[in-house]
């Protein structure tokens, strides 16, 4: 399953890959012990983790859809969700870093065949997980104090939003989750999503399920979410997509009572270094009355 349109598709796909590793892709560990000096980032997440710890002049190649923080965007892309293999050996890396994804096993097979160590973090589905994709980039660059640094602030800032939510008695809104329009995709009960939810004051209605299901506007009735958080409009500046003018849209309690929630915050959504401002914006979206920091 996948997700679509341009930039918005390439989130939501990279967002579903790293959700959904294959439990045979479990974090490939380097091939050669020692800290990587030259590193191809093939994910968001984990190029922003490298940037965070301090290893972002190690950093010689990225995906086309790293760009953050904005010195990435000066480095060579190596391709889009699946890799140019020809481009990453030109760059001539000792480390390749990534989301896991049904190209990653074939792709550690061809780079272990020159010498490349490979690295594609197991299945992210709660926040711990963002912090041991921190700390494995630090330990595999040389920079594991400074991701300790790195993932104390991220605790230490969700630990904030709790604190904050903790003392107002607003209830928690029912909440679709939705991350692509065409199909409908929503968070499921086993993405990291789910855990954002519930950190962030609300109730998934998805209460069963994969991490990512397709659903129907008949499912979506059934449901009948207080809140649908249009999360499909990450990355965009276009026009809201979900709203009770919107074929099948009308049926739903939510949309026709004002009660869509645009998200525009890429932050909430990649599972890196930021993930606790993201916490700390969806928090602040689901409960404006609270004293979210």
């Amino acid at each position: 399953m996948t997700a679509r349109s341009v930039k918005g598709a390439a989130f939501a796909v990279l967002l579903v890959a790293s959700s959904t590793a294959s439990a045979c892709t479990r974090g490939h560990e380097p091939a050669v012990p020692g800290e990587a000096h030259r590193v191809v980032s093939l994910g968001p997440a984990t190029t922003e983790a490298l940037f965070a710890v301090g290893a972002g002049n190690r950093v010689v190649g990225r995906s086309r859809y790293c760009d953050f923080p904005p010195e990435a965007a000066r480095v060579p892309a190596v391709g889009g969700i699946e890799p140019d293999v020809e481009a990453i050996l030109q760059l001539a890396p000792d480390l390749l870093v990534g989301p896991s994804g049904q190209w990653s096993t074939p792709l550690t097979e061809r780079m272990r065949a020159h010498g490349i160590a490979t690295w594609f973090p197991p299945e992210v589905a709660t926040l711990e997980d963002v912090d041991a994709l921190v700390e494995g980039i630090g330990d595999r660059t040389g920079h594991a104090a400074d991701a300790r640094a790195v993932v104390a602030s991220m605790d230490a800032r969700e630990k904030a939003v709790a604190q904050a939510l903790a003392r107002t008695e607003a209830k928690k809104p029912r909440v679709l989750f939705v991350v692509d329009v065409q199909p409908i995709v929503a968070a499921g009960p086993k993405s990291f999503a789910d855990e954002m939810l519930r950190r962030a004051g609300a109730t998934n209605v998805l209460a069963d399920g994969g991490a990512w299901p397709a659903l129907g506007f008949e499912r979506v009735v059934d449901l009948d979410p207080d809140v649908v958080v249009d999360a499909s409009m990450a990355e965009s500046t276009g026009p809201e997509r979900i709203t009770a003018s919107e074929a099948g849209w009308s049926g739903v309690r939510a949309a026709r009572e004002g009660h869509v929630v645009p998200l525009r915050d890429e932050r909430v959504l990649r599972p890196g270094p930021r993930i606790a401002e993201g916490l700390a914006v969806l928090a602040k979206l689901l409960h404006p009355e609270a004293p979210i920091p």
